[in-house]
């Protein structure tokens, strides 16, 4: 625990005058106060009642808590800042009527949240129901300042908040009318709402509207606590309901357009989540309008990385209809993704390859997307992101997509066919990714030309693997797509002098390939088999081993599969 700052001694200080100077005159000052209320005509109708009702402003056992309270700070504080007899006291002071006694509970508060690295008990959140209920300004800036403090520090268990009924008396603080109470009581909100229960408990209680209300607050300090707490009530499809209905997708579209990169980041992000359900693409994208939609591709060219990787989301999520990706692509949005595709931000490359890879997957953009532009960016995003598993499978997806347009001559020049090779000589590449990169260079394989650009970057390096991932059989994809390559790459002079080096890793294979239980591996195997039998180094390496028996075993189930379907053809027609 650290030490009490300067102006914090000033104000304990201060306070202790305030109680000296009040319990000499306390006794005195209340019975004079009460003779002139007692003279009141108003008091004379019903007495007993009026009484009851009246409370003075500084009780007697408020005023010993209050020194006893003094006397804990002077010299017990450092030992025990949350023990029993402090929490005694903070529950008289924060209930008083008197704001000076509150403040004294509220500072006290403040001080311990700003300087505690332990959790707080949770009896003493206790008095923070008085203390954010309290009419005093000073005091519900303290006491919701420190609340804030105890959430962001995990100090206090954020369900357990809710569950002691600290939500109301937080939502009630959003009405006030005080900049600094409001962006207290936002941060809370915001802190809170980063559970389940938490948001639906905050949807309950109407704490939406308000939230609405201060994102449009001249102070950016509220403004953005108030985007912050809508963007985490979004992760809720039921609050995202509320939202919607209570205007909120407006709001957050003009936001876009704020000077502030948090609000516009914090906004971006919530309409990402709201996107992300189908449901609302109607609200979202209003035919007549399309202010979102080029709001959002505006801010790809923004200069902060979080807000132009946010766009990049949202988008992809707006981006599920064939007409989103072709008004997408009509508002010139390829420059501005391939300029992403050099950030040097990681989310930002990421962003925005899964958009593209979205865009490609629909034909009438394929033949727009495979632009020299384009195929130039994914080739210099292989090259130097060869190890980030997202990059490479997307990247190797997106390439797979554009081979199916008119340019795919254009994709066998580019440096992707290079980058693609190269990923496959990193042991450590991910399944996922693997499978899209040797997908989409056995889809290469098939074209002559595609072919003949792959056959000029392979070396013995490459080959070796090729030939190491056909015989992983437990990775069967990889697998099957890396034997399709060398099944198409046989009859180059060139390749056949380096499939030498590995006969014994061919034939390894090509056996497991025809014992296979899928009929695809046996016919690649047995394809495979013929074209290299043209060689006579394999033809004698064939004959010598025990390739023959398989070719045999293999036709004689082929026969017997036959028989047994003409067999069953016959019983069917008969």
């Amino acid at each position: 625990m650290g030490q009490l700052c300067g102006r914090c001694m000033q104000l304990l200080r201060d306070f202790i005058g305030f109680v000296q100077r009040m319990s000499s005159d306390l006794v005195q000052g209340i019975k004079e106060c009460l003779t002139l209320i007692s003279n009141c005509s108003c008091l004379k109708q019903n007495s007993s009642k009026n009484r009851q009702l009246y409370k003075p402003i500084l009780q007697p056992h408020e005023r010993v808590t209050a020194q006893e309270f003094l006397q804990h700070i002077e010299t017990d504080f450092e030992m025990s800042p949350l023990g029993k007899d402090p929490l005694e006291a903070l529950r008289t002071l924060s209930f008083s009527e008197n704001p000076g006694l509150q403040q004294s509970a509220a500072l006290y508060y403040l001080h311990v949240s700003q300087h505690m690295n332990i959790p707080l008990p949770v009896e003493h959140l206790e008095p923070f129901y008085a203390l954010l209920r309290s009419a005093d300004l000073e005091v519900q800036q303290m006491s919701s300042l420190s609340l804030v403090n105890f959430l962001l520090e995990g100090n206090i268990d954020k369900e357990l908040v809710v569950q002691m009924g600290l939500l109301e008396p937080i939502l009630d603080l959003l009405e006030s009318e005080d900049p600094t109470v409001q962006c207290n009581s936002c941060a809370c909100i915001m802190t809170l709402a980063v559970s389940e229960s938490n948001r639906e408990a905050i949807g309950a209680a109407r704490g939406v509207t308000p939230l609405l209300s201060l994102a449009s607050s001249y102070d950016p300090r509220v403004q953005q606590n108030a985007v912050g707490a809508i963007l985490n009530l979004t992760q809720s499809e039921k609050i995202q309901q509320v939202l919607c209905k209570e205007g909120a997708l407006p709001v957050l579209a003009l936001l876009l357009e704020s000077p502030d990169s948090e609000v516009q980041y914090y906004s971006c992000a919530a309409l990402s989540n709201v996107a992300a359900n189908v449901q609302h693409h109607k609200a979202l994208l209003r035919p007549s309008d399309r202010f979102l939609l080029r709001t959002l591709i505006s801010l790809l060219s923004s200069s902060v990385d979080k807000v132009s990787s946010q766009a990049c989301v949202c988008l992809r999520n707006l981006a599920t209809s064939v007409d989103i990706q072709a008004e997408m692509v009509a508002e010139n949005v390829l420059p501005q993704l391939c300029s992403l595709l050099a950030s040097g931000s990681e989310d930002v490359r990421r962003a925005s390859i899964a958009l593209l890879w979205i865009l490609s997957q629909h034909p009438p953009n394929q033949d727009t997307l495979a632009c020299a532009e384009l195929l130039q960016s994914l080739g210099m995003l292989l090259a130097a992101h060869k190890t980030d598993p997202v990059i490479v499978g997307h990247t190797a997806c997106i390439i797979r997509n554009l081979c199916l347009s008119k340019n795919r001559q254009r994709i066998a020049e580019s440096r992707c066919v290079e980058g693609l090779l190269q990923t496959l000589l990193l042991t450590d590449t991910q399944e996922d990714s693997l499978h899209y990169v040797t997908s989409c260079l056995a889809e290469l394989a098939k074209q002559e030309g595609a072919m003949l650009h792959m056959v000029q970057w392979m070396d013995e390096p490459l080959t070796r693997c090729l030939v190491r991932l056909a015989g992983q059989l437990e990775h069967p994809e990889p697998s099957f797509h890396a034997a399709s390559i060398i099944h198409h790459m046989i009859s180059h002079e060139k390749m056949m002098l380096l499939w030498k080096y590995h006969i014994e890793e061919i034939q390894a294979y090509l056996k497991n390939f025809l014992t296979h239980q899928e009929v695809r591996f046996q016919q690649l195997g047995i394809s495979t088999l013929c074209r290299l039998r043209a060689d006579p180094d394999f033809s004698l390496a064939f004959r010598k081993s025990q390739m023959v028996k398989l070719l045999e075993q293999v036709r004689q189930q082929t026969e017997e599969t036959q028989e047994l379907l003409r067999a069953a053809m016959c019983h069917e027609d008969s």
